[in-house]
């Protein structure tokens, strides 16, 4: 069976900030490149965080301002969604976000009726933003990092609580999730993204065998966030079976903001999309065959039973007169020793296959 195409995602995120044509701008950028889909955050400030939280140490790095202030300027305005949609419409590219509560969730898959809704990795144990998902029936992306394999087998069950319409319950999650109705509602919904939560997140840490032990537990989709430098990880992801890829695309990675450092600029995201399209070409359909572009080598490469010197007709094939090397079609090496002992039927000059 031939490798299916894998499915990118540009995450231009919070990297518009809060300017309309820098957004517009990652939709071109994203389509230019060649990803399937751009992906950008829809959420309310006072929402998401208390006014109490600290910053990360990677936004301290990029940011001024503190925890609040930040996110309100990189709300995605409700008008904003509609403009992005058109434009990744007249793009042919998807237009997607991520859902950080309630409301915003209610939004991307109410008016703007989106058919799939990402949830990040900071959602994986909000159990109500994962009830809510469930219910509004829509496919779900659902980025794991910070996560063990109980977690997510404890956001699948809200999940399917929520796929079900049962009433919410940690102890209905469990129950659900084990229905065969709740794992077929997941099986038919539901992707899963390994992550790690770091921005750079450092190679050492990445263990993208953990893709493995996800598709081998839930027998889901299995896909990469990837938050490390360069595209290397992103690629070797692909290699080994992540069927969505995830990456961070910026206009420009100098400019002031959380998320722009450990981002992409439109070139070189480009070059990622252009190294997974040749490495999903290159991972094939398994089947050990003669391929179509090596038929012609095979009479230049592949060796054969040859006169090792001048043979004459009636002459005996001996390990002094026959040998095996390059020199077109003729007796496989393996027949080398079933010629020894017989006479030749005709004469033949060094170097001319046995016939």
């Amino acid at each position: 069976m031939k490798s299916q195409r894998v499915f990118i995602i540009a995450e231009a995120g919070v990297n518009h900030d809060g300017d309309l044509d820098k957004a517009l701008g990652l939709v071109d950028a994203a389509a230019d490149a060649g990803a399937d889909c751009v992906k950008f955050q829809t959420f309310e400030a006072s929402k998401l965080a208390t006014s109490l939280l600290q910053k990360a140490a990677y936004q301290k790095t990029e940011t001024l301002e503190n925890q609040q202030d930040m996110l309100r300027r990189l709300e995605l305005p409700r008008q904003w969604h509609h403009d992005l949609l058109k434009r990744s419409q007249d793009r042919n590219i998807i237009f997607l976000s991520s859902a950080f509560d309630i409301d915003s969730l209610s939004f991307l898959a109410r008016e703007m009726n989106l058919a799939t809704i990402k949830l990040g990795s900071g959602e994986l144990t909000n159990a109500p933003l994962l009830f809510a998902a469930g219910s509004a029936g829509k496919k779900i992306i659902l980025s794991t990092g910070m996560g063990t394999l109980a977690d997510v087998e404890h956001a699948l069950g809200a999940l399917a609580c929520g796929y079900l319409k049962q009433e919410p319950s940690a102890d209905k999650f469990y129950e659900v999730y084990g229905s065969e109705a709740g794992r077929s509602a997941i099986e038919k919904n539901v992707t899963l993204l390994h992550c790690v939560t770091e921005y750079p997140a450092p190679y050492d840490e990445i263990n993208l065998r953990s893709m493995d032990t996800l598709r081998n537990t839930f027998s889901l989709p299995v896909g990469y966030s990837d938050h490390s430098k360069g595209i290397a990880v992103a690629i070797a992801a692909v290699a080994r079976g992540a069927e969505m890829i995830e990456k961070h695309l910026t206009l420009n990675n100098t400019s002031p903001g959380p998320d722009h450092r450990s981002s992409l600029q439109p070139a070189e995201f480009k070059a990622m999309v252009q190294a997974i399209r040749h490495v999903e070409m290159a991972l094939g359909d398994g089947v050990k065959q003669i391929q179509p572009s090596e038929t012609k080598n095979i009479a230049v490469v592949r060796k054969t039973v040859v006169a090792a010197s001048p043979i004459n007709a009636a002459e005996v094939f001996t390990s002094k007169n026959i040998v095996v090397l390059r020199g077109g079609y003729g007796p496989s090496p393996f027949d080398y020793w079933k010629l020894l002992g017989q006479r030749a039927t005709r004469s033949y000059k060094t170097g001319e296959p046995i016939t």
